[in-house]
């Protein structure tokens, strides 16, 4: 009893710290409702998201379940399919492959009512898509290499894959911003081919060498640097587009015994980010808030299966603003991280 006294009152702290507010209501009366937050993958990332949406499941009196596909894309479809035969209520999924998953996401979404959240599939009857506008974040992240990189120089970009429509808006970003492009529009963004080399404009300081993915292989994505590292000798800055790059960036430049003479900027918030941030190591990180997710996905479904659909926009695409995040600003950020985190594990 004390725990669960203990896990309200924290999810409770948790809610007013983000200006949510909390339903405070002593009701025992559970919820038949129940909805599954699907993610595309595990990883500390979900965690946080988790921690919303156990946030938002104890304010609307909503049942939720969190569900971390370990083997990609036929792991999600197997939990999907087993979500629909049960009958669940509502879905919120970030797919994998929105392209190739379009048609089964339709069918799902005759069964179920279902959105998407962190990575949309646009051309799919999805209901409303939740989170970050990725083009703007990765200008935002553009941002950083010049404040790294004033004079200019070499960069290479390191994600997990391409597949998904939320890594090549971010990849977009970063290119457009340091070739000196105009910004584009989210719905209608033209993406550079995904093997382009050494793009360069002119009146630009900045070339982009290349973009090396590792679907996912963490053990990849640092020998991805590690390569790096030794067929560019005049790399100045790795961008990390996924949560679980920077840091693999961040230990094979120690370990080359280059810290320092190689900048790092990146997504989301793993712990060594940040304290490279601190220490001065990385310029900084973008940051999607990745808690807003998980309760605005279930504040949503909420709204939905009580009949309210008229706070979806026009376009479906409800915006969840992220935060750059630099020496400035990474302890308040950090902290507020650490509460997450810790009740996304619970």
């Amino acid at each position: 009893m004390k725990t669960t006294r203990f896990l309200l009152a924290f999810a409770c702290a948790s809610a007013l710290l983000l200006g949510w507010g909390c339903n405070k209501s002593t009701d025992p009366k559970k919820s038949t409702v129940t909805v599954a937050y699907v993610t595309n993958g595990v990883d500390p990332f979900w965690d946080l998201c988790a921690a919303g949406v156990r946030i938002a499941e104890k304010e609307f009196d909503i049942k939720c379940e969190v569900h971390m596909p370990t083997k990609g894309l036929v792991d999600q479809k197997r939990i999907m399919e087993t979500l629909l035969a049960k009958g669940i209520d509502g879905i919120a999924i970030s797919p994998i492959d929105a392209e190739n998953q379009t048609a089964f996401i339709n069918e799902a979404a005759k069964q179920t009512k279902l959105i998407t959240h962190d990575a949309d599939a646009p051309d799919s009857n999805r209901m409303l898509y939740i989170g970050t506008n990725n083009y703007k974040a990765g200008r935002a992240l553009g941002k950083l290499v010049k404040d790294a990189l004033p004079e200019g120089g070499e960069v290479m970009i390191f994600v997990g894959r391409l597949e998904q429509l939320n890594a090549r808006q971010r990849r977009q970003g970063v290119i457009d911003e340091l070739l000196g492009r105009p910004e584009q529009e989210l719905t209608s963004a033209k993406f550079d081919p995904v093997d382009a080399k050494n793009l360069k404009a002119e009146g630009s300081k900045y070339i982009i060498l290349d973009t090396r993915t590792d679907n996912f292989d963490k053990a990849k994505a640092k020998s991805n640097a590690e390569d790096t590292i030794t067929k560019y000798e005049n790399v100045a800055c790795m961008v990390g587009l996924f949560a679980y790059n920077p840091p693999a960036c961040l230990d094979a430049i120690r370990e080359a015994n280059r810290t320092g003479k190689i900048k790092v900027c990146g997504f989301d918030e793993p712990d060594a980010m940040l304290q490279a941030i601190k220490d001065g190591t990385a310029q900084g990180t973008i940051s999607q808030q990745p808690w807003k997710y998980g309760y605005q996905s279930v504040k949503a479904m909420k709204r939905i299966l009580d009949g309210d659909t008229a706070f979806i926009p026009e376009n479906k695409f409800m915006e969840v603003p992220f935060l750059v995040v630099t020496k400035e600003n990474v302890d308040e950020f950090w902290a507020t991280k650490k509460k997450m985190a810790e009740l996304g594990k619970q």
